[in-house]
C-alpha cells in the first residue's frame, strides 16, 4: 500500500487531502509522482488558480527538475526530460487534445493534462488518474482517484 500526504492509497478507493498552502500542494504533486509510471495520464480538474500547475511543479521538483514551470496555456504542450519524462498539457484554450499529438507521449511519458477532454481517444482508462481540486474555506480539497476506481 502506498501513502499520499499521510493517507493510504489503494487501487479500490479515492483519497481526499486538504493542502492549505502552496508548498503543501507541491507536496501532493511530489508524492503523487512516486505512484506513477510512464504511460500514466493524470487529468487535472479545477477552476483557474486552483493549483493544477502548482501540483505539477511539485511532481517535477520531485523528479529533480529545478527550472521554472509555467502553465502551458499558450503553447499547449510542454515536455520535461526528467526520469521518467513528463508531458504537461493545458487544453483550456482548445477544449480538446485531438490533433495536438498528446497520443505520441502516452506510452513514454507521465502525462499531466489540465482542462482535459474526458472522451479523448488517446485516454486509456486503465492508466488514467483523476485529480480534482476545489477551493474550500481553509485551503483546497484535492480528490485523487486511481485508474481502478472508474
Amino acid at each position: 500500500m502506498n501513502r499520499l500526504m499521510g493517507y493510504d492509497i489503494c487501487v479500490s478507493c479515492k483519497r481526499i487531502v486538504h493542502p492549505s498552502t502552496e508548498e503543501a500542494m507541491r507536496q501532493v504533486g511530489a508524492e503523487l509522482i512516486r505512484l506513477l509510471q510512464p504511460g500514466d495520464i493524470v487529468l487535472l480538474y479545477g477552476d483557474l488558480g486552483a493549483g493544477k500547475t502548482t501540483l505539477v511543479r511539485g511532481a517535477l521538483a520531485e523528479l529533480g527538475y529545478a527550472e521554472p514551470v509555467r502553465s502551458p496555456t499558450f503553447n499547449l504542450l510542454q515536455t520535461f526530460e526528467t526520469s521518467p519524462p513528463v508531458l504537461h498539457a493545458d487544453l483550456y484554450r482548445v477544449g480538446s487534445g485531438d490533433g495536438l499529438g498528446i497520443e505520441d507521449y502516452t506510452t513514454t511519458h507521465i502525462c499531466f493534462v489540465e482542462w482535459p477532454d474526458d472522451n479523448a481517444d488517446w485516454l486509456d482508462p486503465k492508466r488514467t488518474w483523476s485529480v480534482s481540486i476545489e477551493f474550500e474555506e481553509c485551503g483546497r480539497q484535492v480528490e485523487i482517484a486511481d485508474p481502478h476506481v472508474r
